[in-house]
This record gives structure tokens, C-alpha cells and sequence, in this order.
């Protein structure tokens, strides 16, 4: 039976090396493989013999009998292809095996010849579940009321189902392709219409990725506003939670903007010429409801900016921040049936007025008309991409929170407006409980002026830390803050969780003499009137229509209806990898122990999580042969900006800190120098339509050596193929005195097969969402964790709450509200090394290499495939050009792409980064089945290509310069067009087999959305 389990006491002896990790894990396995042995007697196995490596457990694997091992393997579940299918592939590709293809793929330079340091996939499936369930049962499920801009929140349940759980809403990409995507963009209309409706302001984006980003983001954006060579000061008021403020700080260090902390109650506004803005908490991080009216009318004057971080559940009971003068307003919408989730992921929100939506960051929904003069959503303001406006862009928030946006969103749909406010005034309800039971305990409530859910009771002479510590020994989390300890009230809270924290403060000696004027505070649910919400909200119809959990359930299922998702076919968007997201891999995030955690809670409740988030990391650091990870960035975006700022703060260490020259491919996505410019950095652009010129690359380098702070490359390239000159461009940035930043976003092609390390680079960021099968959700969540060699370890990030074990001693800025980012989503990359193992993460990059090539070795006869390698092999993606049909025909790759569609397809990565082409990445998920069917889907449109060349179809009535066909017009009794309706919606045999994908709108008019915004409901 040991046998059984060697080869994860193997993966235990190579990856958690220090012995209480050893020992966790060697009782994790023995529960997984049904021992009854102690866990001692198991961790002797470990550490008295280091000789058991990989040769006896491999010998002991193969003594075993095969048909006892687990029958759940999770790598033929993952990989597409059958065995039989990869031979037939490389019969039409033109090799011999995967190994020759590999060969001739990758140069010898940099292939790895050391495997990945990761588990062996044995466990299975059920097993792996096990043994992640064994490290998460180690932490703590406690009472919080902690709060700091993080709550317990219920999520409803058929939310959690129908949403949360369901593929058709977490496979989803971001809706670039409007037509097949109005579901979710309904659902982002809707939270857009809830977060202007609670803060009063006209126009709110899709979501941001935490609330501390969108304070900075919020600041970027008043700089763009005002002349910031003449107002580059801003100011945050001390009372904004810590960790917003240390993101804050992050960001305008390289912005050239002065941040001032200071009391807002004493500060004289109108004697700071050169303040261009200010950000509050509302209620502030101590628990106060304060009127800054006087704050918003001095800002004002001043020719200022006033933003107001605001708690979304207190707007539905508190006057919105539109009342008192704000300009911007920001906020987490995570206690709105979000999961804590020891972090994230959840969605922040930013609020502005009409005139400043072309400055704001993120993405924004809006309301256009389609061919036909129906209403259609989609993505407005598109041409703010990082993709056209590079280092001019906004932002380099590319994606955010969709999937919790439209969680949230839904929460409101779920509970209506009525019932939005029942939780509301029972929030503060219970902390006026709280605070009147205080009071007659003799406690003394320090914000008994005005409070939501917070009550701040003066622990004095007492130490408050040490309260809060005794407490916690008993399960209940607290904040303690100067001479108070701080309960956070919460939805999920019950009055006897009120009377046993009272309980347990009188214990630890706060209290005991005659009751304080808080015992007199009325428990009545209502707000003080002075900050009483009184004006209309929230009057649409759909935040008060829906009743029933049928009548819930049908509204998002018939959304769900409209977006096609992986569970309908392949959505092969290149440089996106939208890969299997397997339900084991997803199934923990549902667990308490993963979404009830605090980030905040004291490290003795939260030892699972840590073994699991350290174990990841150096699961991270074997695929890219680096030393050192941090976690805490919240998107591939996130995850450059960090990069990047490891980079300058080592330099700065070096005392070169005037390096700030930052070369860049042309082919680079748009992020990269949005990144840069963030970090103050002067970019220099150098072509590689065709793979860098070294010369030219050399003489860029050497002109700048002084200067030169980093390269930021992609490998395998943007232009689908691996560059073989790509050491030697790495040794020239070295030479020159500058670090190299390996963009990870085509890490897909590279795991177990060649590395960031062995290439010469310095840092990466990787998207967990993309290599290691997060789901897109959407357009989110993501997760960015970049990882470093020796020398920058000591620079990655740290927090000012709690510090990650990751972070250095001399760390670069936090770029996230929380310690390890997007905690919650952290299992999912764990389970995907977990179940797949070494061999198995090697062949997704192999098996991802092998489906592309095989699809350009079938469309190659029919469409321009732009340049790849020596040996015409391209890496996990290639592109098509179809500059020359454009030319011939009028036919254009928006067209091309909008008839994928009535095949059942959504369309590839479109226009970039070659101009009139698709750029298709298969992923190693897909069999050879539905890669046969979106390269015939292709081959029957240059069929019908050839018929407007032939003149049978006009340039301009032809069905790809009228697709997507929608149900309606198909089915209408006139039809006009020289094509026939089987030919418009039913072009290909398995539209029937399969069954049918209808877009619901036709082709959408992007331009009328820009010119004519309308980003919410109205009715």
C-alpha cells in the first residue's frame, strides 16, 4: 500500500523541504492513501532516509499493480488529443512524433533537459481533493470583525450555483465579440446602473481589481485631469484603511506625485496651491461617519479633486457621497455576495461624473444598436486598449472582476432594493446592539457620534493588541487600533455573536464599572438623520422585480443563454490560452475553509492557507527556474507593474537609479508599456515583425547603456514563434547594464520544455489565469504572481498589515490591498500541478505546440500564415494575414470573424499584433475533433470568400459582410439577400448536429456607442 503513495512522499521530499512542512504533508498523503498509521511513524519515512528520491520511489510506483493505482488520472482528462490522434496530427504535420515537432519548434539552446520539480500526478483527481483538503483543514474558521474594507457575506445560493459554478458564465472571455456576449454585458449594466445609484454619481465602470488599485487608479486619473507639472500633490486622510494608503504611496512614488497623509479635520485645503486632489474612507477605517461636505466645498475652491472611498452596504442606508461634493467614488463591492477569500478576488468600482469618462480606467458597458436597429451592450470606448494607445493609455488595466462583478450585480438582483436594505439596517442594527451592550457593560464607545456597522470601544489602560490577542484564542477576531480594539459588523453575524464578544471583553477585564452614555444608543436599525439616506435609489425595474428563486434562476440562465463560453465550443483567442478549467481544480474555492478566511487574521488561524500559497510558489519558481515568488499581484497587468517596480527599486539599491530606459518589441502587448510609463520609465521601440535584428538590437542597447533599465520581451514571441537568437538579446541587456523582463503571457508554450531562466531574463509575471487554468470568468479574475532571480528576491513586495513570507527585506511598493493578492483563486494553479504532475504540465506545453501547428498545417493552403521559425513551425499559436483577401475583395477580419460566429465559433484574437489578421491559439484542451471543425468552419468561409471573387455574391450582400444572422431575421417571413438562410445560419453540418449557437443581435455599431453613450438603465 506505501507504494501506492511513494511518488507523492517523493514530491513531499523534493518540494517542502523544511520538516514541519514535510510532516503535514506525509500526514496528508497517508490520509489520502486510507493509512491508519500516526503521521509520525509516516514522517520517519521522509527524513530518515534522503535515499528514497526518485529512483526507489519510481522502482517502488513500478512494482505496484496498475489496475490498483487511482483510476481518476487527471492528465487524460485535461489533454485533448487521444494517443491515436497525436499520430495522425504528426503524420499531417510532417513529423515523425512530438519529440521531432518539439525539436524543430524550440531551439537546442534553451530546451530544459532538467525536469519540472512539481508532484507526479498519481493521486488523481479524488485524491488530490484530499490532500488540498488536508492542508486547508488546518486553518481556522473563526468569528471576524475585523472589517477593514473586508466582510463575511452569505453568498445566495443560486447564485453560487448558477454563477459562481456554472461554465457558462466563468469560461466566458471578456466580450470583445459583442454579439455573443450580451448575457454577461447585461449583467455588467447592471452593476454599473447598482454602483452609480449607491454613490450617486452618473457613470461607474465595469470594476477594478481591489480597492486600494482603485484609489490609485482614481489619482492617475485626476492627474490626467489637471496640470500635473503645477498640482502633483495629493492627500489621503489618515483614516483611510492602511493598506489602501501603501498602494497609494506605490504608485505615486514613480508618478511625480507628492502623497500627503494627514488629518483631514486639521488640514487647510485652500493654502496647498498644488493639490489636485484628496480621499477619504466613508465610514472612515475607525468605524465614524463624518460629513465632509466642508472638505468637498474647500477642495472645490481650490480647483481640486475629491474622491471618497465608500462601503457599498452603508450607501444603502447612509447619504450617498454625491451629497457632499465628491468627484470620484471607490470602493469594494466584495460584502455584496462575495466570498472573503482571504484577499480576493473580488470587485472594486469606480464612480465618476459624465464628463470624466474618457479618463477613467477599466472597461466601461455601454448601449449601441445592431444591423437590424435593436438594442445591443458591448464594450464601448475600445479605443482606449492599451493595444492602440500603448504608454498613452489610461491605465494598464486591461481585465478586472468580471465574474465578481456580475456576482454582485446579481446580489441586488437577488435581494432587490427592499431587501438590500432589510441587510442593511440589520448590520447596523447589531452594531448598535453591540455598542449599547458595550455601554452597559461599562465600556466606553469612542464613535458613538455616528457609526454603520463599527463600534470602537476604548480598551485603555489595557493594551488593545493584547485584548485583541486573548480574543483570539477564543475564536473571535478583532482590530485593535491606537488605545481601542474594533467590531466590524456584518451580515453573516447573529445577536448571540454580539453578546459573546461583549462577554469576552468583560472576561478580559475592559469594562466593569457603570454604564457609559453608549447604553442608552437605541437598538431601532435607523440611522442617525444626519447621515440618513432620504432620496430615491435604486427605482429600476430590475433591482425590484424578481421574487422567486425560479423566476432567479431563469434570469440568468437566459443570460447564460446568450454568451458563448467553453461550454459550447473552443474559443481560440490567441495570447489568451483559454484552456480546460477543470471542477476539481475549481471545487475548493467553494469551501469555507478557502472563503471564510480573513486576510487579516492572525498567522495561528491561517496555517493551511500559507502551506498552500508557500507550496505554490516554489511549484511557480521549478517552471520558470527562478528562486523567489510573490503572489500578491491581481492580473497579468498587476503582475508587469510589479515587475517592473522590483526592477527600479534594485537599481535604486545599486545606487543606479537614474536607469530608466525601457526597450520594448513592437509586437509587445499594449500592457507592457502602459506598465512601464507607469513607472516612469522613457520607452524605446524596436521591430521584430520578422524576430529582433540583433544588430539593430545591439546598437539600441549599447546607445542607451547608461541609462538602460530593463527589456521587457515576450518569449515564444508575439509573432507565434521562439526567437533563436534569444540568450544572446538577453546578454546584451546584461551587458549594458540593464534586467530583462520576460512577459509570461506565452508561458503556455514554454512549461517543462525550455524557461524564463534558461533564457536570460530576470523577472516574469505569469497569468495563472491563462498557463494554469484559472478561469477568464469573463474578463476576471486573474492572477499575476511574478518571479525573480536571487538577486531581486530581496525586493518583491510586502504588505504594512501582514507580511507574506515571500517578501523582501528591502521591498518594492505593495501593488495590492492584500498580502497574497487574490488568495482565493490560489487552489486552482495548485491543483492543476497537484493533479497533472511533471509529466502531465510538460505536455499541456507540448500537446498546446502540436494542436497549433497542426491547424496551420490545415489552413496553410487556404490563407497567408505570417512568418514563423526556420523550420515553419510556429509555437502554441499562429496568425493568418489577410491583408490579401482584403485588398481582393473588401473582405476585412472583422467580417471573417463575425461569420465564425454562425458557425459556432468565436472569432480569434483579432487585428493584433499583426494588422488585418486572426491569431489562433488552440490550447492543449481541445481534441482533434473541434479542431477539425473550426478548420473546416474556416475553410467553407474562404469557399465563400471565392464567391464574391467570382462575383456570384456582391462585395457588399454577401453573408460575412451581414454576419452574425440572428434567430429573428432567419425565421422572418422576407428574406432579401442572394444567399439562402440555411447558407446564412446553418453553413456547416454540425450547426445541426450539435445543435444551434444563435447570437442574439446582429452585428453591433461600434462607433455609435462611442459617439453616444448610454452606460446605464434607466427604467
Amino acid at each position: 500500500m506505501w507504494a501506492r503513495v511513494a511518488p507523492a512522499a517523493e514530491v513531499a521530499c523534493l518540494t517542502l523541504r523544511d520538516q514541519s512542512a514535510m510532516r503535514a504533508v506525509a500526514a496528508s498523503v497517508a490520509h489520502a492513501a486510507g493509512k491508519t498509521r500516526k503521521a509520525s511513524a509516516v514522517f520517519k519515512v521522509f527524513v530518515t532516509d534522503r535515499r528514497c528520491s526518485s529512483t526507489t520511489a519510481a522502482a517502488s510506483a513500478s512494482a505496484s499493480q496498475d489496475f490498483l493505482l487511482p483510476t481518476d488520472p487527471f492528465a487524460p482528462r485535461h489533454l485533448g488529443p487521444s494517443q491515436e490522434e497525436v499520430k495522425e496530427m504528426c503524420a499531417v504535420i510532417g513529423v515523425k512524433d512530438l519529440n521531432e515537432l518539439m525539436e524543430q519548434t524550440i531551439p537546442a539552446e534553451v530546451r530544459r533537459s532538467v525536469g519540472l520539480d512539481l508532484p507526479d500526478g498519481t493521486l488523481g483527481e479524488a485524491g488530490s481533493l484530499s490532500l488540498i483538503k488536508q492542508i486547508l483543514s488546518k486553518n481556522v474558521i473563526a468569528k471576524n470583525f475585523i472589517g477593514m474594507g473586508y466582510h463575511g457575506s452569505h453568498v445566495p445560493g443560486p447564485i453560487l450555483r448558477n454563477l459562481l459554478e456554472n461554465p457558462g458564465w466563468y469560461t466566458a472571455y471578456t466580450p470583445y465579440q459583442a454579439e455573443i456576449s450580451q448575457g454577461r454585458l447585461e449583467s455588467l449594466v447592471n452593476y454599473q446602473t447598482l454602483v452609480c445609484e449607491l454613490t450617486g454619481m452618473e457613470v461607474a465602470n465595469s470594476s477594478l481589481l481591489d480597492e486600494g488599485s482603485a484609489g490609485a487608479e482614481a489619482m492617475a486619473m485626476i492627474a490626467r485631469t489637471v496640470n500635473s507639472k503645477a498640482k502633483n500633490q495629493f492627500f489621503v486622510d489618515q483614516n483611510v484603511h492602511p493598506q489602501s494608503i501603501d498602494v497609494m504611496k506605490t504608485r505615486a512614488h514613480y508618478f511625480g506625485m507628492e502623497l500627503i497623509v494627514g488629518d483631514q479635520s486639521t488640514t487647510d485645503f485652500s493654502a496647498m496651491p498644488k493639490l489636485c486632489g484628496a480621499l477619504v474612507q466613508y465610514p472612515d477605517t475607525s468605524g465614524r461617519l463624518v460629513d465632509y461636505s466642508a472638505v468637498g466645498k474647500s477642495l472645490k475652491q481650490n480647483g481640486a479633486h475629491f474622491v471618497v472611498a465608500a462601503d457599498p452596504l452603508a450607501l444603502v442606508a447612509a447619504k450617498p457621497p454625491s451629497e457632499f461634493g465628491a468627484d470620484i467614488v471607490i470602493g469594494s463591492m466584495q460584502r455584496f455576495g462575495v466570498p472573503m477569500w482571504f484577499g480576493g478576488p473580488s470587485a472594486a468600482y469606480l464612480a465618476t461624473s459624465k464628463k470624466q469618462v474618457r479618463r477613467m480606467p477599466g472597461r466601461i458597458i455601454g448601449e449601441s444598436i445592431d444591423r437590424l436597429g435593436n438594442p445591443a451592450y458591448r464594450l464601448t470606448l475600445q479605443t482606449r486598449e492599451q493595444h492602440i494607445r500603448l504608454d498613452k493609455a489610461t491605465s494598464n488595466v486591461c481585465t478586472a472582476q468580471v465574474l465578481l462583478a456580475n456576482m454582485a450585480g446579481m446580489f441586488a438582483v437577488y435581494h432587490r432594493k427592499d431587501g438590500l436594505q432589510r441587510i442593511a439596517k440589520r448590520v447596523h442594527g447589531l452594531a448598535q446592539l453591540c455598542a449599547s451592550e458595550a455601554g452597559k457593560a461599562g465600556m466606553t464607545v469612542t464613535n458613538a457620534g455616528g457609526f454603520f456597522d463599527v463600534v470602537a470601544i476604548d480598551v485603555s489602560p489595557k493594551s488593545a493588541a493584547a485584548v485583541v490577542e486573548e480574543l483570539q484564542a477564543k475564536k473571535l477576531n478583532l482590530r485593535a487600533l491606537n488605545n481601542s480594539v474594533l467590531m466590524n459588523l456584518d451580515e453573516t453575524h447573529l445577536e448571540t455573536d454580539v453578546h459573546c464578544v461583549i462577554d469576552a471583553l468583560k472576561a478580559a477585564g475592559v469594562g466593569g464599572g457603570s454604564a457609559t452614555s453608549a447604553a442608552s444608543i437605541q437598538v431601532n436599525g435607523e440611522m442617525p438623520a444626519s447621515f440618513a439616506r432620504t432620496g430615491p435609489f435604486l427605482e429600476q425595474k430590475i433591482f425590484n422585480s424578481i421574487t422567486s428563486e425560479t423566476e432567479m434562476m431563469r434570469y440568468m440562465h437566459t443570460l447564460q443563454l446568450k454568451d458563448l463560453a467553453l461550454d459550447k465550443s473552443m474559443i481560440s483567442l490567441g495570447s489568451c490560452t483559454m484552456k480546460l478549467n477543470s471542477v476539481s481544480s475549481l471545487a475548493p474555492c467553494s469551501w469555507p475553509e478557502v472563503g471564510n478566511m480573513h486576510p487579516f487574521a492572525p498567522s495561528s488561524q491561517t496555517a493551511g492557507y500559507r502551506e498552500l500559497l508557500e507550496s505554490l510558489e516554489k511549484y511557480l519558481n521549478s517552471c520558470t527556474g527562478f528562486d523567489a515568488c510573490s503572489l500578491q499581484p491581481t492580473s497579468g497587468a498587476s503582475g508587469e507593474y510589479a515587475g517592473l517596480l522590483v526592477i527600479r527599486k534594485y537599481q535604486e539599491a545599486q545606487g543606479q537609479g537614474h536607469r530608466n530606459v525601457c526597450i520594448i518589441p513592437r509586437s509587445a502587448h499594449g500592457t507592457n508599456p502602459a506598465s512601464a510609463a507607469m513607472c516612469d520609465m522613457e520607452i524605446k521601440w524596436i521591430d521584430d515583425s520578422t524576430g529582433m535584428d540583433l544588430q539593430e538590437f545591439k546598437a539600441l542597447c549599447h546607445e542607451y547603456k547608461d541609462r538602460l533599465s530593463c527589456l521587457m520581451v515576450t518569449y515564444p514571441s508575439t509573432r507565434a514563434f521562439f526567437e533563436d537568437n534569444i540568450q544572446e538579446i538577453c546578454a546584451t541587456v546584461h551587458e549594458c547594464g540593464g534586467q530583462v523582463y520576460m512577459d509570461g503571457a506565452n508561458m503556455n508554450a514554454q512549461l517543462g520544455l525550455t524557461s524564463p531562466g534558461m533564457i536570460g531574463a530576470d523577472v516574469c509575471h505569469l497569468n495563472l489565469h491563462k498557463t494554469f487554468s484559472i478561469p477568464h470568468g469573463g474578463g476576471g479574475p486573474g492572477l499575476g504572481p511574478i518571479c525573480v532571480r536571487k538577486h531581486l528576491a530581496p525586493h518583491l513586495q510586502g504588505h504594512c498589515v501582514v507580511n507574506p513570507s515571500s517578501a523582501g527585506s528591502d521591498p518594492a511598493g505593495a501593488v495590492s490591498a492584500a498580502p497574497w493578492g487574490q488568495a482565493g483563486i490560489a487552489c486552482v494553479p495548485w491543483m492543476f500541478c497537484t493533479m497533472l504532475g511533471k509529466q502531465g504540465v510538460l505536455d499541456s506545453a507540448r500537446y498546446a505546440i502540436l494542436n497549433a501547428n497542426y491547424m496551420k498545417a490545415r489552413l496553410e493552403p487556404h490563407f497567408d500564415i505570417v512568418a514563423t521559425n526556420k523550420n515553419n513551425r510556429c509555437s502554441h499559436e499562429f496568425i493568418m494575414d489577410f491583408s490579401t483577401i482584403r485588398k481582393n475583395t473588401g473582405i476585412v477580419e472583422e467580417d471573417i470573424a463575425k461569420r465564425l460566429q454562425d458557425y459556432g465559433f468565436h472569432a480569434p484574437t483579432m487585428s493584433w499584433p499583426v494588422p488585418h489578421s486572426l491569431m489562433v491559439e488552440p490550447t492543449e484542451s481541445e481534441d482533434k475533433g473541434e479542431l477539425d471543425r473550426f478548420c473546416d468552419a474556416m475553410i467553407l468561409i474562404r469557399k465563400e470568400i471565392q464567391k464574391i471573387e467570382s462575383g456570384e455574391w456582391s462585395t457588399e450582400d454577401n453573408p460575412l459582410k451581414h454576419a452574425p444572422h440572428t434567430q429573428t431575421e432567419v425565421c422572418a417571413t422576407e428574406w432579401t439577400h442572394p444567399y439562402t438562410r440555411e447558407e446564412a445560419a446553418f453553413p456547416a453540418p454540425w450547426t445541426l448536429k450539435r445543435g444551434k449557437f444563435w447570437p442574439t443581435v446582429a452585428r453591433v455599431d461600434n462607433s455609435l456607442g462611442d459617439r453616444k453613450l448610454k452606460l446605464r438603465l434607466e427604467e
